[in-house]
Parts: C-alpha cells; sequence; structure tokens
C-alpha cells in the first residue's frame, strides 16, 4: 500500500524533528511504500491530501494536531484514500475520541494494523470539520489563544479565567426537526465526537458514525457553578448538568445576535449570524483502534488527580489575575475540596 504522511511541522509543542525516525523505524515496511511530506502553509494540507488521493495514494497520515487532521481530511472526502491519525498537537481531540495513543511507536502500530472503519463528518456551512464546532465563550477562548504571542496550557487557563470573568451569554435561536428554540447560553457546541481535547468532555455520548450531531447548550452559572460544570467535562458527565441542555439532530440552523468568532476542530474563524450545521453520513475512511472502543479512559482517581493538577497549573498564573479572578478561585478550590471528599 503507497502512504504519504503529512507533518505540520509547527502544530502542538511535540517537535518533530524527530518524527520521521519513528515513522522509518517502526512502520511496516511488509505493508506501506511511505512517504513524508510537510506543510509549508496554512491549507496546504489539504492540497498535498487531495493530489494524493489523485495519485493514487492508499493511506494518508496527518501528522499534527486537529487543525492539521481537518485540513488533510478535507481533501479526502468522498475519495477511497483512508485517513490514518499520528497526533502531535495541543490536545488531540479526534484522535483521543478514537482511542488514538499520542504515543508515537502505538500510534504507528495503529496504522500497520490499518483498521477501517467509514465515519461521520460535519459541515458548518460550507467548511467541514472531524471533531467539534462551537460558538460563544469557548470560540471565543479560542481566538485570543490563537491572537496571542504566548502559548501553552497555562496562558490557556490564564484566559480562561480572566475572560470569563466578564464574558456576556448571548441569545440563540436554534431550529432543528423538533422545532425552534431560543436559549441564553454561555456556549453552544455541536459534536461529531465527544471531546474538545485533552479528555474535556463536551459530548461524552457522541458517536462518529450515528448519522447525528450531538449539541451542547451550557446556559449561563454563576461562580459557585464554575467547578461543578468544569467537574463534569473532566468526568464525562456534563450531559447531567442542570446547566446544560443536549439533544441530537441531523442539522440544526442556528442564529445568533452577533456575527463574531466560532471553532471548529480547535481552529477560529470569524462568521455571520446564520449558521447551518449538518452530518454527512459515512464520508471520510479513517483507522481507528479496534482493541479499546468503548473502553472507559478514566478512574475517578485519574480524574481528581487531573483536576488537582489543573488547580496547581491555575495557581502558577494567579498572579496575573485581578482581585475577583482570585476569589473565584479560591471559590472553585473549596467546591473542589467538597466534590472529591
Amino acid at each position: 500500500m503507497k502512504a504519504l504522511f503529512v507533518m505540520n511541522p509547527i502544530s502542538g509543542s511535540i517537535k518533530k524533528s524527530g518524527i520521521a525516525k519513528l515513522i522509518d523505524a517502526y512502520i511496516d515496511k511488509d505493508k506501506y511504500d511511505y512517504k513524508i511530506m510537510y506543510t509549508e502553509r496554512a491549507g496546504h494540507a489539504t492540497e498535498i491530501a487531495r493530489n494524493a488521493s489523485d495519485e493514487g495514494y492508499d493511506v494518508v497520515v496527518a501528522v499534527g494536531g486537529d487543525g492539521t487532521i481537518n485540513e488533510v481530511g478535507s481533501g479526502l472526502l468522498h475519495s477511497d484514500t483512508i485517513m490514518a491519525l499520528l497526533p502531535c498537537g495541543s490536545g488531540n481531540g479526534l484522535a483521543r475520541h478514537l482511542s488514538i495513543p499520542v504515543n508515537i511507536k502505538k500510534s504507528i502500530d495503529i496504522i500497520n494494523a490499518c483498521n477501517v472503519h467509514d465515519l461521520d463528518y460535519c459541515m458548518v456551512n460550507d467548511h467541514p470539520y472531524f471533531c467539534t464546532c462551537g460558538m460563544g465563550f469557548d470560540a471565543f477562548i479560542s481566538q485570543k489563544f490563537a491572537e496571542g504571542k504566548q502559548r501553552g496550557p497555562l496562558k490557556y487557563v490564564e484566559n480562561v479565567l480572566v475572560e470569563g470573568l466578564r464574558y456576556h451569554p448571548e441569545v440563540y435561536t436554534i431550529e432543528d426537526e423538533s422545532g425552534t428554540h431560543r436559549y441564553s447560553a454561555y456556549l453552544v457546541s455541536c459534536a461529531n465526537a465527544s471531546q474538545y481535547g485533552n479528555n474535556a468532555y463536551i459530548a461524552p455520548q457522541a458517536s462518529m458514525s450515528d448519522g447525528l450531531l450531538d449539541v451542547i447548550v451550557i446556559e449561563p452559572f454563576g461562580f459557585l457553578d464554575a467547578a461543578h460544570v468544569g467537574f463534569d467535562l473532566m468526568n464525562k458527565t456534563l450531559n447531567k448538568s442542570n446547566k446544560v441542555k443536549t439533544f441530537r439532530t441531523k442539522k440544526v440552523l442556528i442564529h445568533r445576535q452577533h456575527e463574531g468568532p466560532i471553532h471548529f476542530d480547535g481552529e477560529p474563524m470569524t462568521m455571520g449570524k446564520e449558521l447551518e450545521i449538518r452530518v454527512v453520513e459515512k464520508g471520510i475512511r479513517m483507522i481507528c483502534n479496534a482493541e479499546v472502543e468503548n473502553r472507559s479512559q478514566f478512574s475517578p482517581n485519574m480524574i481528581q488527580n487531573a483536576m488537582c493538577e489543573l488547580f496547581n497549573d491555575i495557581a502558577d498564573v494567579n498572579a496575573s489575575l485581578t482581585h475577583q479572578g482570585r476569589n473565584l478561585l479560591a471559590m472553585n478550590k473549596r467546591l473542589w475540596r467538597k466534590l472529591t471528599k
């Protein structure tokens, strides 16, 4: 089989200099005749993937994060060429949903096994996506993060806390097969897969093979609810929160009050007030990890440790927060101690 690895040299926080050697060391050369190409600009991965499909490549591997995966997948829609993932981005949401390890050797082992599924993808207006699409606070933060000079998880946490204190919910009119509904919401997310990345589960029941979107509406919440929402996000229980409305649909029309940022597969983009989001069934062929499908990735102790580590990271940026922000942090810590007793 002919395989092409499409590598984004600047995605995520992992250096790519040694990945080519790892590919050569662990790829099954009895199965694959492979080549590596590097992207040079935004959109280049889509061009490379589309050309590879036209040239008869059997497999195209996206080496990078969710943004790189989006570009590669966009070039392979409704083709016979299979997409595979070698995740090395910041969040790796799609790879985590599909149980593709972030360990390079283990992810190459899955490529060698070549377990192929026909999966759904989604469209927001004219743009395809594979994992999640959101508007509201998460899109606002994605844009702020992309515009900032500093990167990394601490900067992201700082943005969430500082900007969250002054973010105002928006009114959304949402139309689906069941009718039209209006919500005042902190954010609206339309998920094809279960998580944003880093095991933050915005749609814990989402499937990429059911032909349905999972729509999540997080209603406004106060400081005292913030820790509960954060815990539910990491504990795969966000759909049970009384601050969250969820439903499934094949297509949704969303009208918001203002044009502005949205994000799809973690990448921010400015769009208008009217958004059409729909599922396209079985439109992408992907290599998946069959051995760990439906296996829970977290135990309660792992969740508790992860959340405690998050609060420790937040404390490192506490000095840059406003007095109100420090009060919010203190309240969330107290609530977390109560939740984990």
